[in-house]
């Protein structure tokens, strides 16, 4: 039996949270069209019983660090680094190349890397065997793979090519379970998924989410959950005219957690101000951010 840790890197908005729901073909981290979005690490499981185990990682896009939100942030990429069995170096195909090889070249890593070409679907052929060329030539680059995370094109051909290099070794999880993560937390993304998803560039990256009270009652699943901003002009466009802005971002997620847990639940948001909350040690450890 093969087992091990497989973690994805790459830029922000290289695809790395679509690449992670593609490869589980279940839906586990939140995905957005903004940069930083994933905040923290995810980890997914893959398993077929006798044959393999496979810890996939999603961690957060790679970044300069502004606050100590971010700082907490590349702390998750460096844990993935130390241990990583395999390493998924995601690229966006139309992206700079040069700023790419950078970036994957400045991890250092010392385990096998395959380099993984996202977005193909918008690539013209010429341009991807130019590109493939290129990391080819890198010294970190084991192997490259070209697919499609949001379309699913290609996905069985990396996890083969995982499955080339992942180690041998019994499994760390039971076959039945997909995550280390508990289950509100999960509640407590999609909910921030929302935001990111109805609000304007801005206020989604002064935004958090905290889940206060996830009661499973016999016919539905109680989640109380604060959204946290840092100034109360926020609160307000977050609440909206009369409630419709935080009536619309609780309809939404309600739906999506429903899915997830597969339960009626009844979802209660409040917006709270916690001024330079990204900045305030205290508070981080609070939201979740160790």
């Amino acid at each position: 039996m093969k087992s091990g840790f497989v973690n994805i890197f790459g830029k922000p908005n290289a695809g790395k949270s679509t690449l992670l729901n593609a490869l589980l073909g279940e839906k586990l981290a939140i995905v957005s069209s903004k940069v930083q979005t994933t905040r923290h690490r995810i980890k997914g499981f893959l398993t077929d019983p006798g044959q393999y185990q496979i810890i996939f990682s999603d961690t957060p896009g790679i970044i300069e660090p502004r606050y100590k939100l971010h700082e907490k942030m590349m702390m998750n990429v460096k844990s993935a680094l130390e241990d990583a069995d395999v390493a998924l170096l995601l690229a966006d195909a139309n992206d700079n190349k040069e700023e790419n090889n950078l970036l994957f070249s400045n991890l250092k890593l010392k385990v096998p890397s395959i380099v993984v070409l996202n977005k193909t679907d918008k690539t013209s052929k010429h341009k991807l065997a130019e590109i493939s060329d290129y990391y080819a030539q890198q010294h970190y680059c084991k192997k490259i793979v070209a697919i499609s995370a949001l379309q699913k094109t290609n996905i069985t051909s990396l996890l083969n090519a995982i499955l080339e290099f992942l180690p041998e070794g019994e499994a760390f999880y039971n076959e039945d379970d997909l995550t280390d993560l508990p289950t509100k937390f999960f509640a407590g993304e999609m909910i921030r998924e929302k935001v990111y998803e109805l609000l304007g560039d801005e206020i989604p990256y002064h935004t958090a989410v905290i889940v206060n009270e996830f009661k499973e009652k016999e016919t539905l699943v109680k989640i109380q959950a604060d959204i946290i901003v840092q100034r109360e002009s926020q609160k307000a466009i977050l609440i909206g005219e009369s409630g419709k802005m935080i009536k619309q971002i609780g309809t939404l997620a309600r739906k999506d957690i429903e899915n997830f847990l597969q339960q009626k639940i009844f979802l209660e948001l409040f917006v709270k101000v916690r001024p330079k909350w990204r900045d305030n040690d205290m508070q981080l450890k609070e939201f979740g951010y160790h």
